[in-house]
């Protein structure tokens, strides 16, 4: 039941924290940075030379000149914490006492905390001046309710309870607005501009396209840098207003049903009817530009990792590209508006810039600038939302933007959690090769199946490390803790280093060898010198995509099970593959770390052993693989460190060619083969200045497609 005097507390409550204790702070002034001097120390005296009658002499202090204050506070500037060593040097150069230093660097301190805590006094003081007046409005506006049925006034018991329960959440939301437009002013040094309220004014557009901002946003990610630098304090309400619409329309996306959401044509899927989205949410960032198409998703699924800890991996860029690395080739956090409150990332806002790609050159990668908004709802719900940005500053049409995506995460008991998904985009997909349209139309190539199904099997894969019911009697097993954990990092930067270098991304320039049109070849060069990952010189990555009419599942078997290895690997020179060792990373036995062994009769190849990674997932599968020396893999499983092993990782990306079902001449239906990658990375000069050689592409070219061709027959005679 809706209390009146809930204001009243409310009001009472802003009293008792508009109490600031700053008096004692103001004492503190630059000119009184004093500290004892060793000489000036008085000496007490003793036996007969005291007289009880003399009062004791006050302490000196010791004032510093200007030109030791100046040098204090440059180095205070780069080291508000220096160590003795420090105190020492500086004390010898200034002519101090380290005691002297240290006393000048404590008072230091003290007066900078002190003028923090004014700031932030002054701040809450402010805010709280705001949200008395907002009290008061509100009690005003409720006082002199009328009834909508007879127009006289009306008494706080006549609102139904879904008015009084609307009324609270509007109060809520907007001190939530509030305090992230405080936080975000108090990053950019400057008050926001107040937010009207939603209630006193018509609903307005937050169509983003016409703008008074100029630049492209195409490109790398320093012309993103370059234009997220141009936001004004203007902007950022904007930006703010917007992350917390689309917060609100993630939610529903995430929960409703039809008529929002119906069964799709290959009935195992679900599709985004348009009509109803727009109906049912007239804001956001504008109608699609002409040219785009809407691709629209949503997926759940258990994982096995607690709410708090996938709210970290997606708050952290680093966390968050490197677990969906097979995703997110680049990405990178731009501006931080809001660091969240109470410890955690409830209400953290931030700006980043990502690229996102599918394991094969053949398909656009797609680039885009949004803001990420993470918040944890009054049930204990989790969510975390992306909505694009471009539009703020640029007057072009980008070729890909995010609408409100992202994903709601429950907590469930022994450090499970429930994920729902929403993936909501529009893109401008006429670059993507005619033998991928099926699949990227489907939306399994960008969509949230992918994202979920990718987070599912990392999340199993980071379980394994802290399993302990392996027993070490298991043949090829690798049971101890500090092995496995050093073999699957560096079995991770492998992986990373494949998906980085597959795709379409804008980091790098494909160039396309002649070929019979589909399964063209196409290669790129790279200088590695200071890379302690990789070996030093000009590495060439080759890479082509073909169809085969066989199941994903069946390919993937055949490409990782190392007994039917010699039949393509012509690196092997037809010798027999042993596994050495053997790490299962998951439910699925085919999601594993080997350590494989090529018993060769090539006296080059005793000292080399293979690291290899399968892993297989509902949106697609890998089998990647590189050479190690013996000794470099001997140091990481006795703890050295795995970022200093050379590698070059070659391997597949495997596709479905569409999505499942009935096929019944549906267009919508993959005929149930698979879209195969295969992508090279060879050393062809160990000398990072070296010019490339004619004939070292040639020789790349040819062994390639001498690998696809000796992959097509060996599938195929499997897949009969």
């Amino acid at each position: 039941m809706f209390q009146p005097n809930m204001f009243d507390a409310h009001h009472h409550l802003l009293e008792m924290t508009h109490k600031t204790v700053e008096n004692d702070l103001d004492i503190i002034r630059d000119d009184e940075y004093e500290s004892k001097s060793g000489t000036d120390i008085m000496e007490a005296p003793s036996g007969d030379d005291q007289d009880p009658n003399q009062r004791p002499k006050k302490k000196r202090y010791h004032r510093h000149t200007q030109h030791q204050i100046q040098e204090m506070e440059a180095f205070f500037n780069e080291c508000p914490h220096p160590d003795d060593k420090q105190r020492k040097e500086l004390g010898r150069r200034l002519s101090l006492e380290p005691l002297q230093v240290k006393f000048w660097f404590q008072n230091k301190r003290t007066q900078m905390k002190a003028q923090h805590e004014r700031n932030d006094n002054s701040q809450l003081r402010a805010e709280n001046e705001k949200l008395r007046a907002e009290n008061i409005r509100y009690k005003n506006a409720l006082s002199n309710a009328t009834c909508p049925n007879c127009g006289g006034p009306a008494a706080i018991g006549e609102m139904s309870f879904d008015e009084q329960h609307l009324r609270i959440e509007n109060v809520q939301l907007r001190e939530e607005i509030d305090r992230i437009s405080g936080i975000a002013a108090k990053c950019v040094g400057k008050s926001m501009l107040p937010y009207s309220p939603i209630s006193t004014r018509p609903t307005r557009s937050l169509d983003l396209g016409v703008s008074s901002f100029t630049g492209e946003i195409h490109g790398g990610s320093g012309d993103l840098l370059r234009s997220v630098s141009r936001y004004s304090e203007v902007d950022k309400p904007v930006i703010i207003e917007l992350a917390v619409a689309a917060m609100e329309e993630l939610i529903r996306m995430a929960q409703t049903g039809e008529p929002l959401w119906v069964q799709g044509s290959n009935g195992l899927s679900e599709m985004l009817v348009e009509e109803e989205y727009v109906r049912n949410f007239p804001r956001g960032i504008g109608p699609k530009p002409i040219g785009m198409k809407t691709e629209a998703s949503r997926e759940s699924a258990v994982v096995i990792m607690n709410h708090i800890n996938l709210v970290e991996i997606l708050m952290d860029v680093n966390q968050w590209s490197s677990v969906f690395s097979t995703i997110v080739s680049k990405a990178s956090t731009l501006e931080v508006l809001s660091t969240g409150v109470a410890g955690n990332y409830n209400g953290a806002l931030q700006v980043m810039t990502a690229e996102f790609q599918v394991p094969s050159p053949l398909v656009p990668t797609r680039e885009t600038c949004f803001v990420r908004y993470c918040k944890k709802h009054v049930d204990g719900t989790w969510a975390v939302v992306d909505v694009s940005i471009d539009n703020l500053r640029s007057n072009t049409i980008p070729k890909y933007r995010r609408r409100p995506s992202g994903c709601l995460i429950h907590e469930l008991p022994n450090g499970y959690s429930k994920v729902t998904w929403v993936e909501h985009v529009e893109v401008d997909d006429r670059g993507v090769h005619s033998m991928y349209k099926l699949l990227v139309n489907s939306g399994l190539a960008f969509g949230a199946k992918r994202w979920v199904g990718t987070l599912d099997r990392l999340c199993e894969r980071l379980a394994s490390v802290m399993a302990n019911n392996i027993s070490p009697g298991d043949i090829g097993v690798i049971s101890s803790p500090e092995e496995k954990k050093s073999m699957l990092k560096l079995a991770e930067r492998m992986v990373m280093s494949f998906c980085n270098g597959v795709g379409a991304s804008t980091a790098h320039t494909w160039t396309t060898l002649s070929g019979s049109g589909d399964d063209d070849v196409r290669v790129m060069t790279r200088k590695s010198m200071d890379d302690p990952g990789r070996p030093p010189g000009v590495v060439l990555s080759a890479a082509t995509s073909f169809w085969l009419p066989v199941p994903p599942k069946k390919v993937f078997d055949s490409l990782r099970d190392e007994n039917s290895r010699s039949e393509w690997d012509i690196l092997s020179n037809g010798g027999l593959v042993q596994e050495m060792a053997h790490i299962a990373n998951g439910r699925d036995p085919g999601n594993a770390v080997s350590l494989l062994r090529v018993n060769s009769a090539n006296s080059s190849q005793s000292n080399m052993l293979i690291l290899q990674e399968s892993c297989t997932d509902s949106a697609g599968s890998y089998v990647i693989y590189a050479p190690i020396d013996i000794d470099a893999m001997n140091m990481v499983l006795s703890g050295g460190d795995p970022d200093y092993v050379a590698l070059l990782p070659s391997g597949f990306a495997i596709l479905p060619d569409g999505p499942n079902g009935p096929a019944g001449g549906n267009p919508d239906v993959g005929s149930g083969g698979s879209l195969l990658t295969v992508a090279f990375q060879i050393l062809v000069d160990s000398v990072p200045t070296a010019k490339l050689s004619l004939g070292s592409i040639a020789t790349v070219n040819n062994l390639i497609k001498c690998t696809v061709e000796r992959i097509k027959g060996a599938v195929l005679c499997d897949g009969e």
